[in-house]
């Protein structure tokens, strides 16, 4: 069966930790970067940015975790990508204080592409219920560009959820110690996100202080850039290409980070 247009350019293979087969999509050259993308899947959204970060000069690895790749976002398929979340033993969307098993294969992911493509190490990047997978990934010692955009687990439902890293607390002293160190995190997220609260950023600073560097956008009603409260997704789905727009920033700042971390400024 042929690739959906979207994918095309990217090359798919076969990637097995503790006997797990995913599909893998590879782009590009240079240091690696893992995107993760966020609900419903590997939209044409995410593909495009994971475009653009392979023409900033990286190789791209965007594993499949749930949805169809290429397929355009409808509200349907978000209801069911999230409803196989919910319920796949993979991802354990209400933890406030542990991450989801996947984080595992995704680590050995990283190593894979640090070995591939050598260099300082790696980026990652995740998005929605992904977000915080890129902290759970920066206990490895291969991963030193980590991003997190609209990191949404564990869902909001209670106060320590909103503000809740969706990482143990023995991952958060190696995250923080990292940090300290120079292993600095960006993160993500529209001001009036339902999905991803001020509380969760607020606790990234407490943690990490000057180890956490932060790009809220506003999103407030009457906002001076239009931006709808529902706004979530900074570099994908409301991403604005335009030199000046928040979210065109926000994306420039990414692109920055991973040259500044992964080729040594």
């Amino acid at each position: 069966m042929s690739e959906p247009v979207t994918m095309r350019g990217f090359e798919p293979f076969a990637f097995t930790h503790h006997a797990k087969t995913r599909t893998v999509y590879k782009r590009g050259q240079g240091p690696g970067v893992v995107v993760m993308h966020e609900v419903p899947g590997i939209t044409p959204e995410v593909a495009r940015f994971a475009t653009r970060v392979a023409d900033a000069g990286f190789t791209v690895y965007a594993p499949h975790m749930f949805g169809t790749p290429g397929k355009p976002e409808t509200l349907g398929y978000v209801l069911s990508s999230m409803i196989r979340c919910c319920i796949s033993r993979e991802f354990k969307v209400l933890a406030a204080n542990e991450s989801s098993p996947i984080t595992d294969w995704l680590r050995a992911l990283c190593r894979h592409a640090h070995a591939e493509c050598g260099g300082l190490g790696v980026g990652a990047i995740g998005m929605c219920m992904t977000g915080n997978f890129a902290l759970a990934l920066m206990v490895d010692e291969s991963v030193m560009a980590p991003v997190l955009s609209q990191p949404s687990l564990p869902s909001p439902y209670t106060r320590a959820q909103r503000e809740g890293l969706h990482l143990s607390p023995s991952d958060l002293e190696i995250v923080k110690r990292r940090a300290a160190a120079g292993c600095t995190v960006l993160a993500l997220r529209f001001t009036a996100d339902p999905l991803c609260h001020a509380e969760r950023f607020e606790r990234l600073r407490r943690e990490l202080g000057d180890g956490v560097e932060t790009i809220e956008i506003d999103s407030s009603p009457g906002n001076p850039h239009g931006l709808p409260a529902t706004a979530h997704s900074v570099v994908t789905r409301e991403l604005v290409d335009r030199e000046g727009h928040p979210t065109r920033v926000a994306l420039d700042r990414v692109l920055a980070f991973f040259k500044e971390r992964l080729r040594g400024g």
